[in-house]
């Protein structure tokens, strides 16, 4: 039985090329382990910049064909995709090595190290890098494990989504989607919001009262987020950005310049190269944990100065011909309503492209997208949306991302449909004006940085 980091050395993953797995792969090999996987992106004679980083890190990666696991093999990792069918999954069956889920193995790991574990539906990967640059600041060498690659770490020629340091803090999102949170029991919680996501907010709030009661010491929770705010346990070290709320770290004076805001934190300015108000309260969530750990808030502003951001969340591609290109993970109605709200600041027009992903849960938040676009979007900003993302299985093919666009073009705002997102340049070029934004969100594809490449490239 497999229970704690000391009792396996030699690790298998199957799907070892997704961010939550290769993460997790990183962190194991930085402390030591043994670490293998395959994944079926993995393809003799093709290359795969994955593949790539995670070699310079030591990890052995095999095509998915069953040859990476031997007798040698202590544990082998699975992700939430991988079926039971799978014939790497059979043969570790056949050796009887334990076959763990990825949450479980996180788990383990969480409990060898002081935790910080971020929850909410929306900022987690943000508001994780955000400590952990303020930490790393204050010298504290913490380790993260992360949903998103950090700029300032993918300069390294690394995969970006993890560090393994010195330090005796680690830094962990605690994703609800799959309802993994509820396993974690960190010394320190952070509760960022909740918002109808993957599940209805009755199931959303049950997950996250578990994830409260789990944590040992501190639980900080988004006072503005009403169903945040609920799972309080009234700690005076909560957060809010709304200074009529009462919190122990309120933020206020948000500003954006451009790319840039600035605001402050009970009294002391803060800088952030980034845009939006909700990166405002991301930071404020990081700076209240960070606080309570000994940081004084001088420090903190430094850490959150230095902050390079993550991949794809309002990543600037470049300004081209007056076009400012950002590139945006933004997947929920929530989300995409902040991403745009983030970049009106920037331009007197926003085109927002969109993809869903997921036929059920482009069904299930149908309403949602339809009411938040519709609230957002001024006179001059337009949303175009191309096809669902489907990454295969039995998902029934019932809704179309037109049905979106029809009904967001009956309340009177400028909505288009482009069914091939190959032809999406050629067909907004004619609405790109010299002071506009473009703003790409969508999520799960893999292939979704090759498109944005592509957009910027045609312009």
């Amino acid at each position: 039985m497999i229970r704690s980091v000391n009792d396996f050395e030699d690790i298998f993953f199957i799907g070892i090329a997704g961010t939550g797995m290769s993460a997790i792969a990183q962190y194991l090999s930085g402390i030591g382990k043994k670490v293998s996987g395959s994944d079926r992106y993995f393809i003799h004679g093709e290359y795969n910049e994955i593949r790539e980083k995670l070699e310079k890190e030591g990890i052995v990666c095999f095509e998915q064909n069953s040859q990476g696991i031997d007798n040698n093999t202590s544990l082998v990792v699975v992700s939430t995709a991988i079926e039971d069918t799978v014939p790497e999954v059979q043969k570790a069956k056949s050796l009887n090595i334990t076959i763990l889920k990825r949450s479980d193995l996180l788990a383990i790991i969480a409990n060898s190290k002081k935790t910080i574990a971020v929850g909410g539906t929306s900022g987690k990967s943000t508001t994780s890098a955000m400590l952990f640059e303020i930490l790393s600041q204050a010298g504290m060498n913490p380790s993260i494990i992360s949903g998103a690659g950090l700029v300032r770490i993918m300069k390294e020629g690394k995969i970006g989504n993890a560090a393994t340091g010195s330090g005796e803090w680690l830094i962990i999102e605690a994703d609800e989607s799959d309802g993994s949170i509820v396993k974690y029991t960190p010394e320190v919680g952070i509760l960022l919001n909740i918002d109808k996501d993957h599940q209805e907010i009755e199931e959303l709030i049950d997950v996250f009262s578990t994830f409260r009661n789990n944590c040992k010491n501190l639980f900080v929770s988004n006072q503005c987020n009403s169903y945040s705010a609920s799972l309080s346990k009234g700690s005076q070290f909560d957060f809010s950005s709304d200074v009529n709320i009462h919190a122990g770290f309120v933020a206020e004076n948000f500003k954006q310049q451009q790319m840039k805001i600035s605001f402050g934190i009970n009294g002391v300015p803060f800088t952030l190269n980034t845009v939006g108000k909700h990166n405002m309260e991301n930071a404020l969530a990081a700076t209240a944990v960070a606080n309570q750990l000994g940081v004084s808030l001088d420090e903190c502003a430094k850490g959150i100065a230095k902050y390079e951001g993550i991949h794809r969340r309002h990543q600037l591609i470049g300004i081209k011909n007056g076009v400012c290109v950002i590139d945006d993970y933004a997947h929920n109605p929530v989300k995409c309503a902040a991403s745009i709200a983030a970049c009106q600041h920037i331009a007197p027009k926003v085109i927002a492209w969109f993809q869903p992903h997921g036929y059920g849960p482009t069904r299930f938040l149908k309403d949602d997208f339809i009411k938040e676009f519709v609230n957002i979007l001024r006179p001059d900003d337009e949303i175009w949306m191309s096809e669902i993302f489907y990454a295969g299985g039995t998902a029934t093919k019932d809704i179309s991302a037109n049905e979106l666009i029809t009904e967001i073009a009956h309340k009177n705002k400028k909505a288009y449909f482009i069914e091939n997102r190959k032809d999406f340049i050629e067909s907004v070029r004619p609405h790109l004006s010299d002071d506009c934004v473009l703003l790409l969100m969508g999520a799960r594809d893999p292939s979704l940085d090759e498109f944005s490449n592509s957009v910027w490239n045609m312009l």
